[in-house]
């Protein structure tokens, strides 16, 4: 929603991640392994794909950055990158509870085809269990096993939520977002007032 509004690109390390996975290449086979168990992949192939990404040329006017930076390692070579190109970021920090964020992702299911996302709860494809764009079988990813999630919630505490703290002290702009239990329609007006906020404010700057 968030891409289609600005339209500028959704830039997604997971689907990236995933993206070599599926090509089989020498890499892929080392990242599969490391997201099936849950762990983060190392932070010189996540920005070493991310800049390479954000090089070409449909990222000239903005993108969205989905899943990137988790760990302050990232942080401080992403923000590297960005003073050196003059690129200035919004971070929206979605805040969520965890028992809801296992709920969400052990219910989610995907389309092998066309990649479609659903939620057997809150997003059910209109067949149960099968795509509605192409009607292929629907998969349950490795990587949203409720012990895998477990995992990752883990790693999030460990290594990614002091990326706001890093953030917050480094003087980046940080906004948090409530996205417990309202509609994506509603969390998605959340972020708009959030990044209209943030315009206001630079423009006073």
């Amino acid at each position: 929603m968030l891409q289609q509004c600005l339209r500028i690109p959704h830039v997604s390390t997971g689907d990236m991640l995933r993206e070599r996975i599926r090509k089989g290449a020498e890499v892929g086979t080392a990242v599969e392994a490391t997201m099936h168990a849950g762990a983060l992949v190392a932070d010189e192939v996540v920005n070493r794909m991310v800049e390479e990404r954000l090089s070409q040329p449909d990222t000239a006017k903005g993108f969205i950055l989905d899943g990137y930076p988790r760990t302050i390692s990232q942080a401080e070579h992403l923000c590297r990158w960005f003073d050196g190109r003059g690129i200035r970021e919004v971070v929206i920090h979605l805040a969520v509870d965890y028992n809801i964020i296992i709920a969400r992702l052990t219910g989610r299911r995907q389309c092998p085809r066309c990649g479609t996302l659903y939620n057997i709860v809150s997003q059910p494809p209109r067949v149960p269990g099968f795509c509605d764009l192409d009607g292929e079988k629907l998969v349950i990813r490795e990587d949203d096993r409720e012990e895998v999630i477990r995992e990752r919630l883990e790693a999030y505490e460990r290594q990614t939520r002091p990326v706001l703290e890093f953030l917050r002290s480094a003087g980046r702009r940080v906004q948090t977002v409530e996205a417990d239990s309202d509609p994506r329609e509603k969390v998605f007006q959340r972020i708009c007032q959030a990044l209209e906020s943030n315009d206001r404010t630079e423009n006073r700057c």
